[in-house]
């Protein structure tokens, strides 16, 4: 769950790095570093813990990170405890690297690096990235082509972002099998593993795609797929609609009962409140001659995803008698499964990022069945599962800051239900009162949702009485335990007095004692 914000400004970017990394908090992390290219040096400023220790160690000496490029990373550990010499970025010579993902053959790689006399300060993969694009760069003196080398010797899945002092107004980055993005500014670009970090400074982003290379400057963004430079399309957002304050809520795990909102607003898409017997003429419109040759349903997904997917089978099989199976991402790739002709494949994200999930995509596109039809049931439209996919279903949860993931679990509950009426309306499975009946439930969610989430008062109050009704029983408890223990012991005692007895007279015995 590690961040990445990086930035190539004509002003100081030290602020919107931190800011960045204090958007990015809610991944979870243990430390917080950046590295800022000023005078001809790296600066770099390294903290364990929150964020705000980080902030509080550059506000020491601000002189230090009034730069113009720099990149920032909170990391959550993998390889290596959490300690100041394992936080990112990591350097080796003139190079800063921050580094999200694996490198899986990262040992073998610093043996042979070792061999070459490279020391390594810390016990992480990422320091091997480090020291591998400096070794190149000592033959190949271009920035993007050393790191262009360096990736193909890395097995794993990651996103990079690389600096050199040598080229002061070059920022690296790499997307393979680990999300990244990058923002398009005015005379500033940025790169971050969640857009989330950047919706401060610009509204305007750049998806790359699986291997993707790209050499950003203040002025210009080069991307490169296979070593030829290709173009990627710019996306406009409404920063609106990414709002991931607090708002009237005191944390965000409280933020997450906008379920009722959330699930209204998901059911709206496809019923219309003038209309609320049938389905919305324009609901998956355009995929109707694809969903209505749909013989077989595999859901793949991942977690509280997962979960959602096993109550989608129950339905589909149930209300409309389509067959479906539900697996978890991770089994799924690495069985050797086979999908039948005519399967609609549904995906099942969050974040529409989740690497497991994208791999099984990626491994059954390439087996392509006749009549493969995948869908992305996902909460972010930009992502790389709803741009590797034939067809979208939103879940409108909004950004998902909390752990707990209730509005997007409730939220694809919804549209899984969504879907399942529009198959069997497509294929004649479902229609008349049945279909009427489940349309007017799911309309009645917000009310329910609203009318559970009125009952923490009188919850509360109700727990108050229960809060001390256990500590009797428990002083019992451990009153029986304690007394059990003691008769325990005191019999091994005995049992252990007896034994040394009986010894002691085998061994007086043994020398004629006592005869």
């Amino acid at each position: 769950m590690c961040g990445i914000v990086g930035a190539v400004a004509e002003r100081n970017i030290a602020s919107i790095l931190l800011e960045g990394l204090k958007r990015l908090e809610y991944r979870g992390y243990d430390s917080a570093g950046l590295t800022v290219i000023r005078d001809g040096e790296l600066h770099r400023e390294r903290q364990v813990g929150k964020v705000q220790a980080l902030v509080d160690a550059v506000a020491v000496n601000p002189e230090f990170f009034d730069g113009h490029i720099g990149i920032a990373h909170t990391r959550w550990a993998t390889h290596g405890e959490p300690a100041q010499r394992n936080a990112h970025p990591h350097v080796s010579g003139k190079i800063a690297v921050v580094h999200n993902g694996i490198v899986e053959n990262y040992a073998e790689l610093k043996e042979e690096l070792i061999a070459k006399g490279y020391v390594f300060t810390s016990q992480t993969d990422t320091e091997v990235v480090a020291h591998l694009i400096n070794d190149i760069y000592k033959t190949t003196p271009d920035l993007l082509e050393a790191v262009r080398a360096v990736i193909p010797l890395l097995h794993g899945a990651f996103a990079l972002g690389i600096l050199h002092i040598d080229c002061p107004e070059e920022l690296i980055t790499v997307r393979l099998g680990s999300p990244l993005v990058i923002g398009v500014g005015i005379g500033e670009n940025f790169i971050a593993s969640d857009q989330l970090a950047l919706l401060p400074v610009t509204n305007r982003f750049m998806y790359l795609e699986e291997g993707d290379i790209a050499k950003l400057t203040r002025s210009s963004i080069q991307v490169y797929a296979d070593g030829v430079e290709v173009k990627r399309q710019i996306h406009e957002i409404d920063a609106a609609q990414h709002n991931a304050d607090k708002g009237e809520f005191k944390h965000y795990m409280l933020k997450e009962n906008e379920q009722p909102d959330a699930v209204a607003r998901t059911v709206e898409m496809a019923v219309d409140s003038d209309e609320p017997s049938k389905l919305r003429d324009d609901f998956l419109q355009r995929n109707e001659a694809q969903l209505k040759g749909i013989k077989h349903v595999q859901v793949i997904a991942c977690g509280t995803s997962y979960h959602s997917g096993l109550v989608a089978k129950y339905w589909f099989e149930s209300l409309i008698r389509v067959p479906c199976s539900v697996e978890v991402a991770s089994e799924f790739r690495y069985r050797n499964p086979v999908v039948i002709d005519n399967t609609l494949v549904i995906c099942i994200s969050q974040s529409g990022e989740t690497a497991d999930t994208l791999s099984a995509l990626r491994d059954i596109q390439k087996h392509t069945p006749a009549g493969l039809v995948s869908l992305a049931l996902c909460n972010v439209p930009t992502s790389s599962l709803v741009r590797e996919t034939d067809i979208f279903l939103p879940t409108l949860a909004g950004p998902e800051i909390g752990v707990a993931s209730t509005k997007a679990f409730t939220t694809q509950l919804a549209a899984l239900m969504l879907l399942v009426l529009k198959v069997g309306v497509v294929q004649e499975r479902m229609a008349g009162e049945k279909l009427t009946t489940l349309l007017g439930q799911l309309q009645e969610l917000r009310g329910q949702l609203h009318a559970s989430l009125n009952l923490d008062a009188p919850i509360k109050a109700m727990s108050e009485h229960f809060e001390y009704k256990k500590l009797p029983v428990l002083r019992s408890w451990f009153a029986v335990s304690n007394s059990a223990r003691r008769r325990f012991k005191a019999e091994r005692n005995l049992v252990y007095s007896r034994r040394r007895l009986r010894s002691r007279r085998a061994e007086t015995r043994s020398i004629g004692i006592g005869r």
